[in-house]
């Protein structure tokens, strides 16, 4: 099997990361469907196998079993993987209104849930799911600011938020990461966000990279 290439995270750090990031986002089957934990463990073992290192998760995929799944996989070889999470829509099928959003409050429950699923005492990446349209940025940055200065996660991110708010969070302080969409039919990120993480010195996370409406597409034919 051939292994895996590796390149900085971004130029901001000094970690090496693996070209193809292993999403978990279908890992359990908590919400009625997705991969059972054996099957889930398999898969994690042939990328690991084949040089992997970067596993991306978050507390709302299968309601927690993905990060469980997750953690019982790195149990025992923690410091061998490079783990993502993220948080925003709690874990709970039907969040309370303090457990769900952006701010400081919902950020704090999510961390310390997910450091629990996942068996570890600290992530690599951590990072809002997507932007509530509510919490201030400050808010939000300074919440992050806070959990590293605390050692519970190393590196932040964002996910799916608009280019300028990406960049006015940045010029608060150092951010790590952005995570967004990227395929064959979604190519907007070229038009602004990849110039961006660049300019900025970014790592950048594609996700769905087959996206839906390309299979479907090609099931109809």
């Amino acid at each position: 099997m051939k292994k895996m290439n590796y390149n900085l995270f971004g130029t901001n750090t000094g970690l090496k990361a693996s070209q193809l990031i292993l999403g978990a986002a279908s890992f359990g089957t908590r919400n009625g469907y997705g991969t059972t934990s054996d099957e889930a463990i398999k898969i994690m073992n042939s990328y690991a196998e084949a040089g992997g290192n970067f596993i991306d998760t978050a507390d709302r995929y299968q309601l927690g079993e993905s990060e469980e799944i997750v953690g019982k996989f790195i149990e025992g070889k923690r410091h061998n993987f490079i783990v993502s999470t993220k948080y925003t829509s709690s874990s709970d099928a039907k969040p309370h209104l303090g457990n769900y959003g952006n701010h400081r409050k919902a950020m704090r429950q999510a961390v310390e849930s997910s450091l629990k699923r996942l068996r570890t005492d600290y992530i690599d990446l951590y990072m809002p799911h997507f932007d509530d349209g509510y919490t201030p940025l400050e808010e939000i940055a300074r919440g992050l600011e806070d959990l590293v200065t605390s050692g519970k996660i190393l590196y932040t991110g964002i996910a799916n938020f608009p280019a300028w708010k990406i960049s006015r969070i940045v010029g608060m302080f150092k951010l790590n990461a952005v995570q967004l969409e990227y395929n064959l039919v979604q190519r907007t990120a070229d038009r602004e966000f990849m110039p961006m993480a660049k300019h900025l010195g970014l790592g950048t996370m594609m996700y769905s990279p087959l996206d839906r409406r390309i299979i479907y597409c090609q099931l109809k034919q």
